[in-house]
């Protein structure tokens, strides 16, 4: 299906496609995915000439099942903050938490999606925050019509790059059980009140009593420290100056982002102790 569009200041879109199934993924060149587009509107498209929308493919946005919670690609914002999980499962919060990090108005929550905020690979990438604290998989669609899994810890490998191939599609996020049992904390903090996150740190508590502190927005990709129990104080900090890969923008330099995801990982160890 073709359609003609106005795209805002995508001046040289020519035309959008409606994916109405996996064979319409087949991008030709020039052409991009598109679910909520958030951050193809927001800035310059070198060398795009066309769109292909996910959203035709009318993906369930969130399904739970024993094994977890697999959550579409083009589940929006939105629709995880406003999700309610079984009673046995503590993650809620958490949902809420990385999804207001993100500091965007009610609109863009509305349209952005979860996969496109992990598929852009910015360093204060709410979703990946999430995602990769919760041990979730990327599922992602081959061009060959096949499928291949990775963490989302390792889906993002850098800033704007991913582990994506030429041709492949980031499908959904599946979060294993045991993540979405764990206690958990969350920590941010931004150099302003609306600014983007300078550094961010999630903690869990698994319910086998291992601890996993995740650290991004302060990192170019997402780091993860894990300990068989919650950690000293002394052992923690140490994981995270072990870490010695800070990001350095205008959001915060290299020294504030180190000191500041070992003091926001001892509040945490400090919470879930």
């Amino acid at each position: 299906m073709l359609l003609t569009v106005p795209t805002m200041d995508l001046n040289g879109i020519r035309e959008v496609r409606v994916a109405r199934t996996r064979n319409d993924l087949a991008l030709a060149p020039g052409e991009a995915v598109l679910a909520g587009g958030t951050w193809l509107y927001s800035e310059q498209q070198p060398g795009l000439t066309g769109l292909v929308d996910l959203t035709g493919l009318g993906w369930t946005a969130l399904e739970a099942d024993a094994d977890g919670l697999t959550v579409a690609a083009t589940c929006t914002l939105a629709e995880l903050t406003a999700y309610e999980p079984p009673a046995e499962w503590r993650i809620q919060p958490l949902l809420a938490q990385c999804c207001q990090a993100l500091l965007a108005s009610f609109k863009v929550q509305s349209t952005a999606t979860v996969g496109g905020n992990i598929c852009t690979a910015l360093p204060a990438g709410a979703m990946t925050s999430l995602f990769s604290a919760l041990d979730a998989d990327a599922i992602i669609w081959t061009a060959d019509g096949g499928e291949r899994r990775m963490p989302v810890a390792e889906f993002v490998t850098g800033v704007r790059t991913t582990a994506l191939r030429p041709g492949e599609v980031l499908r959904a996020l599946h979060v294993p059980a045991h993540s979405l049992e764990a206690r958990s904390a969350f920590r941010k903090i931004a150099l302003s009140p609306l600014g983007r996150s300078g550094a961010v740190v999630v903690g869990r508590v698994d319910p086998d009593g291992t601890a996993v502190f995740t650290v991004t927005a302060a990192t170019p990709r997402p780091y993860q420290l894990r300990f068989e129990e919650l950690p000293s104080a002394a052992a923690l900090a140490r994981g995270i100056r072990s870490i010695g890969d800070w990001y350095d923008d205008p959001h915060g330099a290299p020294d504030w982002r180190e000191a500041m995801s070992v003091l926001l990982a001892e509040e945490i160890r400090q919470e879930l102790a």
